[in-house]
């Protein structure tokens, strides 16, 4: 389990297929992700048996109401991801519940998940991509401190159609340097 400031990022239960159905099943999110949108309260339950039973993909769950909105998760090279990677990279993903979108949220656990990934998983890098069109996951993104690395054209997305996906990277030394920055402007603060 992860915390955040408003955010609580745990594994996925079965009991919160109810709640992954009402954020998931709107046509605004997945297809924009490359995925279907859930058509029943069975099938977020089978994806969250299947898909989000893999290691490191997490519910983000509001703590004000301990509802999960969303998901976010590290990929890394030996499962499903998108980035070409090394063995010591992975790939984050997200998404949120469109009543959520704008709030900063994603962003904040994205945040999390670089620290995971690179104190405590020791990665050497972290991919994040978003097809062509997702102006908010481009958003998240640049606010989470990535970098543009390159852009892939005319690939075919999970939903069978070709697209064109965008790929940042932030390296272990640019987290570090984006840490001491923070850390420098904190001080400055006081």
């Amino acid at each position: 389990m992860i915390e955040t400031e408003r955010l609580i990022l745990r594994p996925w239960e079965e009991s919160d297929a109810k709640a992954l159905f009402k954020y998931a099943s709107d046509p605004e999110i997945g297809p924009i992700a490359g995925w279907q949108p859930h058509a029943s309260v069975g099938d977020s339950l089978e994806i969250i048996r299947t898909v989000f039973a893999a290691p490191e993909i997490y519910a983000v769950v509001l703590k004000e109401t301990g509802e999960p909105i969303g998901s976010c998760g590290i990929m890394f090279s030996d499962s499903l991801h998108s980035a070409a990677m090394n063995k010591d990279e992975a790939e984050v993903g997200y998404w949120i519940g469109k009543p959520y979108w704008g709030q900063g949220m994603i962003p904040e656990a994205v945040k999390a998940l670089l620290e995971r990934c690179f104190n405590d998983l020791m990665l050497d890098a972290v991919w994040c991509g978003y097809y062509d069109g997702n102006i908010k996951s481009k958003r998240v993104c640049e606010k989470s401190g990535f970098t543009y690395h390159h852009t892939n054209k005319d690939i075919m997305s999970p939903l069978g159609d070709k697209r064109t996906e965008h790929f940042y990277i932030m390296t272990k030394e640019d987290y570090n340097a984006l840490n001491l920055n923070i850390d420098k402007s904190r001080q400055t603060d006081r």
